[in-house]
């Protein structure tokens, strides 16, 4: 039995250069609750530290990278593990609403208003030019923050409980995106961020030489 049927049509979020659509709610056969409660109890998470400016940073988060292909970003080394049921069942849905094909999956879990996520763009050479990103949320509502590179510009979306946004097109070159610490009590939140990894980075980098 297929736990995630199929889905409604992502509306878009007009920013400039760059693409957002969002839907409120991914059709989900569970709770949010309960896939959020089995997200957090059967994934592998961990803690890990990255590279900024020079020196290592132990991530506000805990996290996960499931797949078919490594990963790299902020000087860390992702080794996928295999899609678990849960998870391809997720993917699935997710590509039905937004039409994309994804081979891995990052989780980031948000234990509470401590933790949180700098601000950067998901522009690593193996996601490609122009990547899609799919950010599904699930738990606390947490404010999601991006900010044009050049104007500045900035916008705000409050991710809510089951709520699926696309990022595409140029979005990566032009826009950064974040988490911010809250003062208010806030429970646990997961986010899973869906991808496709195209190449390895040696193997694009080599193409364009």
């Amino acid at each position: 039995m297929d736990l995630f049927p199929s889905s409604n049509t992502l509306i878009p979020i007009p920013i400039p250069d760059g693409e957002l659509l969002w839907l409120a709610q991914l059709p989900l056969g569970l709770a949010n609750e309960e896939v959020l409660a089995r997200l957090v109890a059967q994934t592998s998470w961990r803690a890990e530290s990255i590279t900024l400016w020079g020196k290592q940073h132990l991530q506000p988060r805990l996290t996960a990278w499931y797949g078919d292909a490594r990963y790299s970003y902020s000087g860390l080394d992702l080794e996928p593990l295999p899609f678990t049921p849960l998870l391809l069942e997720i993917k699935r849905a997710v590509e039905t609403v937004t039409g994309e094909a994804f081979n891995s999956v990052l989780l980031n879990y948000y234990r509470d208003g401590r933790d949180s996520m700098g601000m950067h763009s998901d522009d690593e050479a193996e996601l490609g030019p122009e990547p899609a990103i799919a950010s599904l949320s699930l738990g606390a509502t947490r404010t999601f923050i991006l900010r044009h590179r050049q104007s500045k510009q900035t916008v705000k979306l409050d991710l809510t409980s089951g709520s699926v946004l696309l990022m595409r097109g140029k979005t990566q070159h032009f826009w950064l995106h974040g988490i911010n610490k809250s003062a208010r009590q806030t429970g646990p939140r997961v986010n899973l961020t869906f991808r496709k990894i195209c190449a390895s980075a040696d193997k694009l980098q080599q193409k364009t030489k």
